[in-house]
């Protein structure tokens, strides 16, 4: 692929040159950054800063990380559409996505630095949103670039390569958030990480620039109205949507309880451990299927098989936690589990990209497309508890959340437009 800059008519037209190799590992790996530099407070440093604030707030630490981790993700929902759509009318002489990565990132670098240096449980919250906020910015440009870029026969594959680079995002920054050195140190690690990372890409790879003239004019009132995507008039889209969301939420149901499933149900000896243990299995299978899936997925042409088949198999695996109440079960369960979602994750986000109503619109569909990644994350404790509590246990809860995500995979029969 060339890098000689692109001529202004390219950010609306349809993608027909095969990306190379080196521009999807640029681009995976300035996903893998932002993914550094959420995961890296999410795993470690968040919890540790909760235990040192919660004495005095009538809080424990636990209750204190569920309200920062809460407005952190109510701010990531209404964020990754309007960056989304912001970038999709940003006429900049560097292009439509660019400015904004390197802004996202520069700004979750300074906002995690901000949160290295938080004094209390304020200053602790309005540091994460602000890295919520900013790594979102860059986050909806740089799954963006995938629609502007890439055709639609290679988008598997790079989805596959995107997977993989958010997947070692989450490893890397936890990994760097231990090894650091003490809370500042990991959050300082994490801000250059997040820094660097996207260097390769905005600096090698030119962006598509949108001429001012293909830009529709402002309102406030038509700028509100396009974040409602009506499944009337875009079916294939409302079914895609429900599809990605159903089925995270199965994921989110499955995994919110995991300890408490070892220490109670199978009285695991070392829950904790065993936690770690589930999660390098269901890590390891879904690294192994997550490229292979989409580049399996390009080469046949075709999308929705893949998407069901993998949902089918989560299903099942999830079913398992359910019926089969063991620890040999579990690490079966996890490793299946990772495996479906492998090549679900790769999949459904070209069958995504697929079903995009409007090339002007790429960033703020994908936006909110995304909501349905994050939506889940907020509605599972609320479905679950009741569930564990008073409705059957974690058998049920486990049955629940394979139907729910069997349902996601048939649904996608509803989808016309894609083979």
């Amino acid at each position: 692929m060339t890098t000689a800059g692109p001529a202004l008519d390219d950010a609306l037209a349809e993608p027909v040159e095969r990306v190379g190799r080196s521009w999807a590992a640029a681009l995976a790996l300035a996903n893998g950054a932002i993914w550094v530099g959420w995961y890296g407070p999410l795993q470690i440093l968040l919890a540790s800063q909760s235990e040192d604030f919660a004495p005095g707030t009538g809080m424990s630490k636990e209750t204190l990380l569920a309200w920062v981790t809460g407005a952190g993700a109510v701010v990531s929902l209404v964020a990754n559409p309007l960056f989304g759509a912001l970038s999709d009318r940003t006429t900049a002489r560097w292009g439509r996505r660019t400015p904004w990565i390197v802004a996202g990132a520069a700004g979750g670098a300074l906002s995690l630095l901000l949160l290295a240096g938080a004094s209390g449980v304020w200053t602790m919250a309005a540091g994460w949103c602000l890295v919520q906020l900013t790594l979102i910015a860059a986050f909806a440009a740089v799954t963006a670039a995938v629609p502007d870029r890439v055709p639609r026969l290679q988008r598997g594959s790079v989805g596959g390569w995107l997977g993989a680079a958010q997947i070692l995002g989450v490893v890397g920054g936890t990994g760097l958030a231990t090894v650091a050195g003490g809370t500042g140190a990991g959050y300082a690690a994490c801000a250059v990480f997040t820094v660097v990372g996207v260097l390769p890409y905005v600096l090698r790879y030119p962006d598509l620039r949108l001429a001012a003239a293909n830009r529709p004019p402002w309102s406030w009132r038509g700028f509100l109205a396009g974040f409602w995507l009506s499944p009337r008039r875009h079916p294939d889209l409302g079914w895609a949507w429900l599809t990605r969301f159903l089925i995270n939420l199965s994921n989110a149901l499955v995994l919110l309880y995991l300890l408490y499933y070892l220490r109670d149900r199978l009285h695991h000896g070392d829950p904790e451990q065993g936690v770690l243990i589930l999660t390098a299995v269901n890590g390891v299978t879904l690294l192994a299927t997550v490229v292979v899936g989409g580049v399996w997925s390009d080469r046949v042409g075709r999308r929705k098989p893949f998407v069901i088949w993998s949902g089918v198999l989560m299903a099942v695996a999830t079913a398992a936690l359910a019926g089969w109440q063991t620890w040999p079960g579990a690490v079966v369960a996890a490793a299946v589990l990772g495996v479906g979602f492998g090549v679900f994750t790769s999949v459904d986000f070209a069958l995504m990209t697929d079903v995009l109503p409007k090339a002007r619109d790429r960033g703020k569909d994908l936006g909110v497309i995304n909501v349905a990644n994050a939506l889940p994350q907020v509605m599972a404790p609320a479905l679950a508890a009741p569930i564990v509590t008073h409705l059957g246990g974690y058998r049920m809860l486990y049955l629940v959340a394979a139907a729910i995500g069997l349902a996601g995979a048939l649904l996608v029969v509803r989808i016309r437009g894609v083979d």
